[in-house]
């Protein structure tokens, strides 16, 4: 499928203050702006395999498109939602356990690049990958 494949990430772009909105401290924000993020996608008709691998953590997120599942962030925020496809974008939906405010979260392939935006509480930003 489309998002099949070996994203590094190459650029952000509004990432400190969404994660300041998120109420990360600043010593993890200015890690997590650093954190070389690498991401493996496999999609299995409405099943995704995401392997996400940081300077701090490497994991497995295994999801079915439209099923609720829960997730931890890097910075330890619990989420819990779901990700459907919209034409050719994912879009995520999720609501913080501590505090239930929602965190929307779309993955779309714009040319070569695979593009991350998250919006919380009217902060949006955006990560770029490029395939390796």
């Amino acid at each position: 499928m489309a998002f099949d494949g070996n994203w590094k990430v190459d650029r952000s772009e509004n990432y400190d203050k969404f994660m300041e909105q998120m109420g990360i401290n600043i010593m993890k924000r200015k890690l997590g702006a650093h954190d070389n993020l690498k991401i493996t996608i496999q999609q299995e008709e409405n099943k995704f395999t995401i392997k996400e691998s940081s300077t701090f953590r490497t994991i497995e997120i295994i999801f079915m498109l439209g099923v609720h599942f829960e997730y931890t962030l890097a910075d330890g925020t619990e989420l819990s939602g779901t990700w459907n496809l919209e034409g050719n974008k994912l879009v995520g939906k999720f609501n913080r356990k501590d505090n239930g405010k929602e965190l929307k979260a779309f993955r779309e392939l714009v040319g070569d690049e695979l593009i991350q935006t998250y919006i919380y509480e009217g902060v949006e930003a955006k990560r770029i990958f490029k395939r390796v």
